[in-house]
């Protein structure tokens, strides 16, 4: 499942990242979304949704997060 068809209010645990794009890997790194990490999902929006990593909370695009698998 990707990270735009999980439920908003749950936690998930990130199992890969579907990118070849290393300066959006690098980018995603330091945000601390990598594999094993977990990640909540806060809300949909259009066109992205909002995520909590670790203490932090982010906009990820739909494109984005259709490359995070969760």
């Amino acid at each position: 499942m990707t990270l735009k068809e999980a439920i908003a209010g749950n936690e998930y645990i990130i199992r890969q990242i579907e990118t070849d794009d290393e300066e959006l890997n690098s980018f995603l790194f330091s945000l601390g979304c990598y594999s094993g990490e977990t990640i909540t999902v806060v809300s949909h929006l259009k066109g992205s949704c909002v995520v909590s990593i670790k203490d932090g909370r982010y906009n990820i695009d739909n494109q984005l997060a259709e490359a995070i698998i969760i």
